[in-house]
Parts: C-alpha cells; structure tokens; sequence
C-alpha cells in the first residue's frame, strides 16, 4: 500500500479522533518535552534563528524562534505571524506546511515559547495569556496553583521588546502582521484584538477560552472599538462541546475546569462573531472543525493560520 502524504494522514487522523470518545483527555498534554522541531531539523524554505528575553519582573524566561523565508523579501517587507506557545507551535510545524506558504507570500514566523524543555510552561502562560482580572474578583488560577490576569503585561513585552527585536534582524510589512493563539492563547489573541486593535492587521483565535475568569473576555468585548481594515478569524472543533461531563472527570481541577467551561454555551462562540461582524469595520470569520475536540485543534489550527499569514486560502 502507498504511503500516506501528509495531507491525508492528517484527514485520517482527524477521522480517527472523531470516532473516539471526547474524554478530558483531549486537552493538550501540558507536561510532554518537547523535542526536535522544525527549527532544528532544518528546511528547504526557511532558515532559523532564536533569541531569549526576561520578563521585567525575572519571573519568566521566553525563548523567541524566528523562521525567515529563503526567498528574497518583498519591496515593503515580509508579512509575519506571531505564534503563541512557540515551542509546541514549532513541534506542530512540518516541511510540506512551509513548502505550500510558497504559494503565496511566506510569512517571517516570530514563534514566541518559553525556555524550557518542555512543550509548554504551564505556569507562565496561564499568567501571560489571560486579562487583567476586574477589581473584587478572587483569581480563580489559584486554585489551579498558579496566578492569572498578566495578559497586558506580556502584551507590552511583545509590542515593546519582542517586535522591536525582530524588525531589528528582518524587514516586516507592519500592515501584514498576523498573530495566532489556541486555548488560552486563543483567549489573549481576543484581548489584544479588544485592547491594542491596531497592533495586527490579522487575528486567529483558535478554540478560545472564553469560560475564564467567568467570561471576562465579553466584558472587554463591550469596550472593543471595532478594528477597521483588520480580520478576526474564530476556529473551534465541533467535538469541544461533547466533551465529558465535569462529574465524569478523574480530578478536582479538571472537574473544576470543565464546571468554568460548561457555564459558557457552546454556541458563545460563533454568537461572538456574530456581534463582532457589525463592528466598525472588522472582518471575522468562524470555522467549525468536524470532529474535533480541544486539544487535536492546536495542530489543526495551525496550517490554516500559516496560509492565512502568507495571504491563501485557508
């Protein structure tokens, strides 16, 4: 039997899953190392390059992995894509993705992890990724041992040092910026969106986490000014909705967590790009994926938000 291209072992595997009992399980496994990338086997259409920053206050270490495409730049730059949770983002990354970015105008990737040998560091993204928590509410991160609510903070880093630091290595097109979150990064895409419109000229919020902090998210959303000339895209897997019951869960924390998830309605979400396609200007797109739950729609997200960057279909 012929080998599967990569393509459709990705439609295979997607199949697969939808076959299978949605379980909590199907969160990203947060504790796995992360291993070779892209980055470091190499590729035919990008070369890479890494750079390490502090946060301000020592607590956090970034390790910024910068994919420049070997084809020559365009006169006013190259478009670009920021990826959140870099590492696993880099792991998810094959060379037929890029390979297909020659299409159209291939991105610069600013692939933004942390300094770790693992795929995420679960502490520093539940602090990076989620809003400023509202003045009498309790943290609800510490009940998972960590803090939230750094999201403005780590929006500064990357607006006033992380940028800065790739512009100084490479030519970007600041009207083709693109910025691509999953999860709770799905969530800090949101609120940069609502907070600093202007910062990218596009959004893909993958299987955003709008149950956190009860929904604080739709309450920036009510301050958002609208974003003209700016695109929203909102992807979430069909099967996030079927996930088990919080009764059904094998710990507190998760019970809790899916408790928080299952007070949001699963159609919050395209209700969101509803409202948000009659504000001032900005585009927004939603995709449904069939068949997929939380976790499997990080990879899954990730090549339509490549092609989006570099101005294909997705």
């Amino acid at each position: 039997m012929a080998p599967l291209l990569p393509g459709r072992r990705r439609i295979l595997g997607a199949a697969m899953l939808a076959c299978l009992p949605i379980r909590a399980t199907a969160q990203p496994d947060l504790s796995r190392p992360l291993g070779p990338t892209i980055a470091d086997t190499g590729s035919a259409w990008y070369r890479f390059s890494r750079f390490t920053l502090g946060s301000v206050d020592g607590q956090r270490s970034y390790r910024i992995t910068l994919g420049v495409p070997l084809r020559p730049p365009p006169r006013q730059g190259y478009p670009a894509i920021v990826l959140l949770d870099g590492n696993v983002a880099l792991a998810a990354i094959d060379e037929p993705q890029l390979q297909a970015l020659q299409e159209g105008s291939p991105p610069v990737i600013v692939a933004v992890g942390y300094d770790t040998a693992l795929r995420f560091d679960v502490a520093a993204r539940a602090y990076d990724y989620t809003p400023p928590i509202p003045a009498g509410q309790v943290d609800e991160e510490t009940s998972r041992g960590r803090r939230g609510g750094g999201a403005t903070v780590f929006l500064d880093l990357l607006q006033d040092r992380i940028l800065p630091q790739v512009r100084q290595q490479v030519a970007l097109d600041a009207t083709q910026l693109s910025l691509w979150g999953h999860s709770y990064g799905g969530l800090f895409v949101l609120h940069t969106l609502f907070t600093r419109p202007g910062l990218f000229s596009r959004y893909i919020a993958a299987s955003p986490s709008l149950w956190w902090q009860g929904g604080v998210i739709l309450q920036e959303e009510q301050g958002f000014p609208g974003a003209p000339g700016a695109r929203l895209w909102l992807m979430a897997g069909e099967a996030e909705r079927r996930e088990r019951m919080p009764a059904e869960a094998d710990d507190a924390r998760t019970r809790a967590m899916l408790a928080a998830r299952a007070a949001i309605p699963p159609q919050a979400l395209p209700e969101l790009a509803g409202r948000l396609r009659d504000r001032h200007g900005l585009a927004v797109q939603w995709q449904s994926f069939p068949g997929l739950a939380h976790g499997p729609m990080l990879p899954a997200s990730l090549g339509p938000a490549l092609r989006i960057a570099a101005g294909l279909a997705p």
